[in-house]
């Protein structure tokens, strides 16, 4: 798989909670440079980097991050807050209790009231793998694609462990066409990226790659 392929596959990421704006405009920079996908960005820089990429490249956000418990109302307004200074895809986190109490109906409305915001902008769903049962990975495949979100990705990477080859495998055998899967937390090399990829996966949420990269580049300059 040529590297080009990957990078377009990656929502390049920044999410730590004492990321600077320098930190952000470096990433927004490098994103254009090597055309990924997006850059993945906390809330409170999406205007800031907007206004510094235009069109050059896609922002994307995270919503109810990192542990899903807020309310709907406030993961709405979260959002339409976001779309607002410039969001161009939205990544969301399932409420994970509501999914343990097989309270499906709360979780199913949830996605389906925010992609009615989202319009025509992705939305991805965060379910968290490492928490789940293999039983509710699956019930999430089907909720997901009935709640008519355009991704599941599994993992925030903030809790336990990121994407597996199995859960890869699991959640793209079992979505619906119209619904794609995001592989996100702790993708530390592009023969890992390439695998997940060959396994149905279309994005990924790492920064890792990029500065793999970079670092290779440096080397030989």
């Amino acid at each position: 798989m040529d590297r080009k392929d990957i990078f377009r596959a990656v929502d390049h990421t920044l999410l730590a909670p004492d990321a600077v704006w320098e930190e952000i405009r470096q990433l927004c920079d490098d994103a254009v440079t090597y055309q990924t996908a997006s850059v993945c960005i906390p809330p409170s820089y999406v205007k800031r980097a907007k206004e510094y990429l235009g069109d050059r490249m896609a922002v994307c956000t995270v919503i109810g991050f990192p542990n899903g418990y807020n309310t709907t109302a406030a993961k709405v307004f979260e959002t339409r807050d976001a779309l607002a200074n410039g969001a161009d895809e939205i990544d969301m986190v399932i409420n994970i209790g509501d999914l343990k109490d097989r309270n499906y109906q709360n979780i199913f409305d949830e996605i389906r009231l925010l992609k009615d915001v989202c319009g025509n902008h992705i939305l991805k769903v965060i379910i968290e793998t490492c928490l789940l049962t293999d039983e509710e990975k699956v019930k999430m495949c089907g909720i997901v694609t009935e709640a008519g979100a355009d991704y599941i990705k599994t993992s925030t990477g903030f809790s336990r462990a990121g994407a597996t080859s199995a859960d890869i495998q699991l959640l793209s055998g079992n979505v619906g066409p119209n619904v794609k899967v995001k592989a996100a937390g702790g993708i530390s090399s592009f023969s890992e990226a390439e695998e997940f990829l060959r396994l149905g996966a279309s994005r990924l949420g790492t920064s890792r790659i990029v500065r793999l990269a970079k670092a290779g580049e440096e080397s030989h300059g």
